[in-house]
């Protein structure tokens, strides 16, 4: 059987999700054959370029059209995330299994819906994925696994940050993302959704209170001219950046730990410094995404003599995903994550079971978000979050 793909959106995200398309089909042995069969954008000369520059085997402009097609079986969604709940819904209704790039909404009633017809769909063997990719550094992977078997004992404290510089210049100009109607929030959701998702995922706690802060640093940019990703240019004019630029937030774990969040596009010289740190009553791990194939680990019960952080080197034949690539001890990527992504929906899909993070987990994480704003327009009260759906395998 061949899986055929319709990714719905050609930018940045299109750019990683196509290399993890064509990858993984190469490097891995997947329980199904993955065609790339339709790629769509609005721009018909645009979308055709990233067509062929990626391998996609065609190029559409109406979306709708693509998912009511008899030859595809997935639909990846890369668009910007006002469009989500539109597109995979209908994806779903259609009975096209569904990967849609993380947040999973704007709005925590869009998630919810998005959630609700993944779980109808569910019942009829489609299945769905939200793509928080982090999850598949095998770094980020091991830490999971160590933390689960029990290697830094209880769960203490979290501390969880990701910070970049990108707008630091005020001339850089108002994209999508910068835009509340199209992103939805800003640095928030676009970074924070990561290590509020990250810190799920690796301790198996759910986020359920949240005391938070946003702001808003440079107001107002130059209009866009044209540009796509991170490389933007300006046009005439300038206007209101209606979403925040950093957000700082305490979490009450499930557990009753206590987490610190920051997550922040103003972050001078820091280019994508994804962190997180786990302590324990046993011990210690933690992650640098501009170190990533590595762990620190601190053992609190090996001899005074011998104690201090560790260097784990995270690329033996023994680690998660790291078998399929390169000989012991030669590096990864940022873009490996991204076949990893494929290579487990891939399976789940074959297996008929529901790959994770699912659409329930997504939500989760967007329930954390939508208390972080409620919380800082009420002078960063303590908000519930109604999250506390730890994430899974």
């Amino acid at each position: 059987m061949t899986l055929r793909v319709a990714m719905i959106g050609y930018g940045f995200m299109g750019a990683t999700h196509s290399v993890g398309w064509r990858q993984a089909p190469r490097v891995f042995d997947l329980p199904e054959a993955v065609e790339m069969t339709v790629v769509v954008g609005r721009n018909a000369d645009a979308v055709a370029e990233a067509a062929e520059q990626w391998g996609w085997a065609e190029s559409a402009t109406d979306w709708r059209e693509v998912i009511a097609r008899d030859d595809i079986d997935i639909v990846d969604i890369v668009t910007p995330g006002d469009s989500h709940a539109e597109i995979a819904i209908a994806a779903l209704e259609a009975g096209k299994h569904v990967l849609v790039e993380k947040p999973l909404a704007n709005t925590v009633e869009e998630a919810e819906a998005m959630a609700d017809a993944a779980a109808r769909a569910a019942e009829r063997g489609v299945r769905s994925m939200v793509g928080f990719t982090y999850r598949r550094v095998p770094a980020v992977t091991f830490l999971r696994d160590l933390v689960a078997q029990g290697v830094v004992g209880r769960v203490q404290q979290v501390r969880a940050a990701y910070r970049q510089d990108w707008l630091v210049d005020p001339a850089v100009p108002l994209a999508w993302r910068l835009q509340k109607e199209h992103a939805g929030s800003g640095a928030l959701g676009d970074i924070g959704a990561h290590i509020i998702d990250m810190t799920q995922f690796v301790t198996g706690l759910g986020v359920e209170a949240i005391s938070g802060t946003i702001d808003t640093i440079v107001k107002e940019r130059p209009l866009l001219g044209s540009g796509s990703g991170l490389s933007l240019t300006a046009a005439e004019g300038r206007g209101a950046v209606t979403v925040d630029d950093v957000a700082i937030f305490t979490g009450r774990l499930s557990n009753g730990a206590l987490a610190s969040f920051e997550a922040t596009r103003f972050a001078t010289g820091r280019k994508n410094a994804l962190t997180i740190e786990v302590s324990g009553d046993k011990g210690a791990l933690a992650f640098d995404l501009e170190d990533l194939n590595s762990l620190q680990f601190y053992d609190r019960t090996a001899p005074d003599d011998r104690q201090g952080f560790t260097k784990i080197l995270v690329t033996e034949a023994q680690h998660p995903y790291v078998a399929a690539w390169w000989p012991a001890g030669h590096m990864l990527g940022y873009e490996h994550g991204f076949s990893h992504q494929v290579v487990d929906l891939v399976t789940a899909i074959a297996e008929g079971t529901d790959p994770h993070p699912s659409f329930a987990e997504g939500l989760s994480v967007q329930r954390v978000l939508d208390a972080v704003e409620r919380s800082a327009a009420n002078e960063s009260a303590w908000v519930r979050t109604a999250a506390g759906v730890p994430a899974s395998d």
